[in-house]
């Protein structure tokens, strides 16, 4: 992919390769494909470091077999170890079953510091070491709620208002403007008590201070996954009740 090219595609083509391929639209999933650059090679980059390991492995494999459709410039003294390399690396993609889905921890406004707490907790997410970015994990909820409320006219968040006061008056707004359906009301009211136990464990048992001991892997997993699934559902259903 020199000169940032990838195979013979153009912008048009490449887009369309992935909404057919996958689903997914390069020019509405900016947070998959952006970071990096905005030539077709670097916006690929980005979306084999940032996407689910299942979505990365399908489309580099639908990649092979489009480059042979089109007969692309071939060595062939060393295609055959091209080939062996290029699916060893795919399977190796594909066997990351244990991969935290980060799609949700996003850079949801211009702003350069958001953009480095997401690269940072991307970082360490890719290192497997989701206990050493729980305290950066809070920030950015801190962040993101403060967000949802301020997009929908509500009561400012407070530099003191704890997390799980933000997520309550974002909760607030939705149960109140919105007729959510019976499990979904449960679930946005619920998340309230999950929110407010993540301040302990930022406070106590992350890198936000000098604490002798940390969350350990495992339960870092489970935190993160439990808080990104909640983020998820909130962007989908803010997205589906607040559109323009």
């Amino acid at each position: 992919m020199e000169g940032g090219y990838v195979l013979d595609f153009s912008d048009r083509t490449f887009n369309d390769f992935f909404y057919e391929t996958i689903a997914i639209d390069p020019e509405d999933q900016s947070q998959l494909f952006g970071g990096r650059g905005t030539s077709k090679a670097k916006r690929l980059r980005a979306f084999v470091e940032r996407a689910q390991p299942t979505l990365v492995a399908k489309i580099l494999r639908e990649l092979w077999e489009y480059r042979e459709a089109i007969e692309f410039a071939q060595d062939a003294r060393n295609e055959d170890k091209l080939k062996e390399s290029y699916f060893s690396t795919v399977a190796r993609i594909e066997g990351r079953t244990d991969a935290i889905d980060a799609s949700a921890i996003e850079t949801f406004e211009p702003n350069e510091t958001l953009e480095e707490l997401v690269a940072s907790i991307r970082r360490d997410l890719d290192a497997n070491k989701p206990q050493a970015a729980l305290d950066r994990l809070h920030t950015y909820c801190m962040k993101r709620f403060a967000s949802f409320v301020r997009k929908h006219g509500g009561e400012d968040c407070g530099k003191d208002d704890a997390l799980h006061a933000r997520v309550a008056k974002y909760v607030k707004i939705l149960r109140e403007e919105k007729n959510l359906n019976p499990i979904s009301e449960r679930i946005v009211k619920s998340s309230i008590s999950v929110f407010e136990a993540l301040n302990p464990i930022r406070n106590d048992q992350s890198f936000a201070h000098d604490n002798p001991d940390l969350v350990q892997m495992e339960e870092a997993r489970f935190v993160f996954d439990s808080v990104t699934a909640f983020l998820r559902f909130s962007k989908a259903i803010d997205g589906r009740f607040f559109e323009d």
